[in-house]
């Protein structure tokens, strides 16, 4: 047997607000409250194929280029559409060394958290 990531989780200074941006992102719900924390997710809930996303309040600001990030493909438009989506919800595109000519856009949500949008679009 192996395992299966069914949860991510991040520091946020503003844990309402970036479940609101990457529930609007993925289309997911808030699926639990707790002490300041906000879980999002799948209509379905936690333990499905795709991971649920806990936001755990901080103090701590966010320090340099994260090690780990996300990365998301459309599922209903190409990339271009997307990008101006996710731009108009919030997200922002930065720059940590890209060359140009990538096919992803790397982007940051309201509290720099990079991430990336990939080209492929995939099944909803």
């Amino acid at each position: 047997m192996a395992c299966r990531i069914t949860e991510l989780v991040l520091d946020s200074r503003e844990p309402e607000r970036l479940a609101e941006f990457w529930c609007e992102v993925l289309g997911y719900v808030v699926l639990d409250r707790v002490r300041g924390s906000v879980q999002i997710g799948p209509e379905a809930g936690f333990g499905g194929l795709q991971p649920t996303i806990a936001f755990n309040p901080t103090e701590n600001p966010k320090l340099g280029k994260l090690p780990l990030h996300i990365d998301v493909n459309s599922t209903d438009r190409d990339q271009d559409a997307e990008l101006e989506r996710l731009l108009g919800i919030g997200a922002r595109q930065v720059d940590i060394g890209q060359m140009g000519e990538e096919s992803w856009h790397v982007l940051a949500d309201p509290e720099g958290n990079e991430f990336c949008l990939l080209r492929q679009r995939v099944s909803g």
